[in-house]
């Protein structure tokens, strides 16, 4: 098994700065368990050098696409928020959960699809398959068109 900073470079992609938090919490933290070591995200907004890549609700003012491409840019985030409480991204095993809040339209149903945005990234990076939850909002904060916490399995 390759270790993910090394499927990082296969898959083109980087690994961002741990994103400064918005408001009072941390991006992510590290709990030993029954299970192992689990490390649990905040969620993650795309944000690329303090700016947000896409601002409004999908379906509207933002495309599912880019919606998409931000999904992957929240998923790089939580990557990055995850490896830093543990030493590295190579100490994260597997992605247990992910779960993706869509701010959409009324008439917007395809909160799966965005979502795929942060699983294909994490399908990229990891061997085994995640659980996921995709769920439509009315808004996310500072007009993020979506927002996505992670569940990581880590070396203890």
């Amino acid at each position: 098994m390759s270790k993910v900073s090394d499927r990082l470079v296969e898959a083109g992609l980087s690994l961002p700065p741990v994103a400064t938090p918005v408001a009072a919490y941390t991006p992510a933290i590290a709990l030993q368990g029954a299970e192992g070591l689990v490390v649990r995200t905040s969620g993650q907004i795309p944000v690329v050098d303090g700016k947000l890549v896409a601002i409004g609700l999908v379906g509207t003012e933002v495309s599912p696409q880019d919606a998409y491409r931000a999904a992957q840019v929240c998923a790089l985030n939580a990557l990055a928020a995850g490896g830093e409480v543990v030493g590295g991204v190579d100490q994260l095993e597997r992605v247990l959960k992910v779960t993706v809040f869509v701010a959409s339209s009324p008439t917007f149903t395809g909160q799966a699809t965005v979502a795929n945005g942060a699983s294909d990234t994490f399908g990229k990076l990891f061997d085994q398959p995640h659980i996921r939850s995709a769920v439509g909002v009315a808004s996310l904060p500072l007009g993020a068109p979506c927002e996505v916490e992670v569940e990581f399995q880590a070396r203890a």
